[in-house]
């Protein structure tokens, strides 16, 4: 049984070192595009089975963005950006949990295993691209909507101590959702990988399976916990303080 903090390299291409989640992370784009393609091709003025369960979906999603912001309009300004982070994290989540991820590989010269898949966001550096990617965008929102210096005099205020010190606090604030969001993430999918390794390193076959359900439910929590998040913290950035 081998578990390990840092994702294993199994290439590289030129000075562009491949490890096993970079490679998930072109496989989930690879099959998020091809069935981009697929389920957005030739729509039709009267829908079809599947055009009508992803009209519901999104009609879904556009709903329960409204609820969390108050307010349609404003949210539907940020349903794309939403949207696809909850599709990316939740494909990448469940994509961890198919059979051969994590299991196929390979041994190096000293004989440790490689595998050559491994679940996307037990990699550290994944999750804190999604933090930073939120974080800026919020930033840039809440200029884009107060202006630069409204925006940011929430930070820095010297009409009065008080002000002042509220100001070094939601600074403090906003740099520590970049820890929340990479952590939170990473640590539960990881979390979850270990719980799966030592049940199937114990008991075969039988057992994993209902922490395979557990964490197939686990990654839609967290993917819907990370853009509920996001959401919320963009309603924030867009309202005067």
């Amino acid at each position: 049984m081998h578990i390990t903090l840092i994702p294993e390299t199994i290439g590289k291409i030129g000075g562009l070192v491949i490890t096993n989640t970079l490679l998930t992370s072109w496989m989930v784009m690879a099959v998020l595009i091809l069935l981009a393609w697929w389920l957005g091709k030739k729509p039709k003025m009267i829908p079809n089975n599947k055009q009508n369960l992803i009209e519901i979906l999104l009609e879904t999603i556009q709903d329960y963005f409204a609820g969390v912001w108050g307010n349609k309009e404003k949210a539907m300004k940020f349903f794309t950006f939403l949207t696809t982070f909850f599709i990316f994290i939740l494909v990448s989540n469940w994509f961890g949990l198919i059979p051969g991820v994590g299991s196929i590989g390979f041994h190096e010269e000293n004989g440790e295993f490689v595998p050559i898949f491994r679940s996307l966001n037990s990699d550290l550096n994944a999750t804190l691209a999604w933090a930073v990617i939120s974080v800026v965008t919020i930033q840039i929102a809440g200029v884009i909507s107060l202006g630069f210096l409204k925006y940011f005099g929430k930070f820095i205020n010297f009409k009065s101590p008080v002000d002042f010190m509220v100001g070094i606090l939601e600074l403090i604030s906003e740099v520590s959702k970049l820890i929340s969001f990479s952590f939170r993430l990473f640590g539960n999918v990881f979390a979850g990988e270990i719980l799966l390794v030592v049940m199937m390193f114990l008991v075969p076959y039988i057992l994993p399976l209902p922490f395979f359900m557990l964490e197939m439910f686990v990654g839609v929590i967290q993917a819907l916990v990370f853009t509920t998040l996001t959401l919320v913290f963009l309603k924030l950035a867009t309202e005067e303080h």
